[in-house]
Formats: structure tokens, C-alpha cells, sequence
């Protein structure tokens, strides 16, 4: 795992002894925020970083009217009132999250008020902590597995099939996806799309490395801008 950009103002995480770089200085262009959680289990929430935000921020850059921070992204925990300037987050392997009741509320309250989260990063059994995690954020979610034709798979690029996302490491299990939305309302905003045994965030950062068929990363590539420009169009 890469870390790009150090400076002396650096956070080290402990639990990995992983090096955190200074949030971006809010100034309106759009930023890539990731959760940050309490580890219990193991930790999971930064896997990828920050090599997959740069990677992916650099393609938005390139392929569509945003002007992003390329060089520099966001980690916020979920009570953060500094979350409430952004409309996007990323949240990675919840299948170990457990958030506590201010994290909880926290996020709620973003996500009620126009967040978008993207969930990614999860595999079999993993499934029921999430659930159980995002309960506490809200009680009475449904999650609804999307299909092809939903909008959120034709907001920029038009992608034909779901099928093909399978993960190297899954042990086969195929990729669904998940949406949450506002009232359990299918009619109403979505305000998370899940990812589910699927992991496009370590396609993106292991992208032009050689580890991964190019059609896997390039296809992440399109699930990941689809997600951005839904959540910022909706």
C-alpha cells in the first residue's frame, strides 16, 4: 500500500501503523471522502487508500466536467460535522463495522440530509454484520437488489451487464448490488448503493499494476463514476 503526498502534519493510525494524510482544505471542488470506524475485529476501513482514491479521482478528472482533488482526499469519522460539506462517501469492509450510537446518529443524520454513501469491499458472511451495522443507522432499511436497468448503471457510462465482477479471491461468489432508499422507497432518492462480494476499490488501486485483468479494472472504473455522478445528480 502506497501513501502519496506525506507532510509533517501526518497522522499515524495504530492499528496499522498506516500514515493518514491531512484532509483536503475545503474549498467546493468536489473531494473523495472514506468512513473511518472504530476497529473491533480487524481493521478494513482504509484498505486501498489512498492509492485507489488518486487513481479514480485522476479518471474523473480526465472523463468528465469535475474538477476534483486528485492529490489529495478526505477521512472522516461518521459524527464528524465537517461530513455535512460533502455529498459522496465511501465506506470499505463493513463487514467489520460496528459504529457506536454517535456514529451512528452521524451518519443518519448525513444520509437523511442528501449523503450518498457507496458501500464496497464484503464477501459472504460478512453480509449479516453489515446489516445488523447499518440497522443501527437506520432501523427500518430494506435493501433492494438493483438489476441493469436501474439508472444508477446508465448516469455516465452505459454498462450492459452486472455479470463479470466476480473477485479473484471470492471463491466465485458473484457481485450484487444493493440500493437503500429514502422511506424504503424504490420511487424516492436512493441514498446507498452496496456492493456486495465485490471489491472495485482494490481494482482501482491495483489498476496498471499487472494483478488484475484490464477488463475488471476498467469496468470498476465505470461502476465507481456511475455511483459519483448518481449520487451528485440525485
Amino acid at each position: 500500500m502506497m501513501a502519496i503526498g506525506i507532510t509533517a502534519a501526518t497522522r499515524l493510525h495504530s492499528q496499522r501503523g498506516m500514515i493518514i494524510e491531512p484532509n483536503a482544505k475545503y474549498d467546493g471542488r468536489f473531494t473523495f471522502v472514506r468512513l473511518r470506524y472504530d476497529v473491533y475485529r480487524r481493521s478494513g476501513w482504509e484498505f486501498d487508500y489512498p492509492a485507489m482514491e488518486r487513481n479514480f479521482m485522476t479518471i474523473v478528472q480526465d472523463l468528465t466536467t469535475l474538477r476534483p482533488h486528485v492529490r489529495e482526499s478526505n477521512v472522516h469519522d461518521m459524527d464528524d460535522p465537517e461530513l455535512t460539506r460533502y455529498a459522496v462517501a465511501y465506506l470499505s469492509e463493513p463487514g467489520y463495522w460496528v459504529p457506536n450510537e454517535s456514529q451512528a446518529t452521524g451518519l443518519r443524520n448525513w444520509m437523511l440530509k442528501g449523503g450518498f454513501l457507496i458501500v464496497d469491499d464484503f464477501y459472504w458472511e460478512q453480509w449479516d454484520n453489515f446489516e445488523r451495522s447499518m440497522r443501527m443507522v437506520l432501523p427500518k432499511a430494506k435493501f433492494v437488489r438493483l438489476d441493469v436497468s436501474h439508472p444508477i448503471f446508465d448516469s455516465f457510462f452505459k454498462i450492459a451487464t452486472l455479470e463479470g465482477m466476480t473477485h479473484p479471491e471470492s471463491r466465485n461468489a458473484r457481485a450484487e448490488y444493493y440500493g437503500i432508499y429514502e422511506d424504503n422507497d424504490p420511487s424516492k432518492r436512493m441514498m446507498a448503493i452496496v456492493n456486495y462480494n465485490n471489491d472495485i476499490g482494490d481494482y482501482m488501486e491495483w489498476s496498471g499494476q499487472g494483478w488484475y485483468a484490464v477488463n475488471l479494472s476498467n469496468d470498476a472504473y465505470k461502476f465507481a463514476t456511475n455511483y459519483l455522478v448518481y449520487g451528485l445528480t440525485h
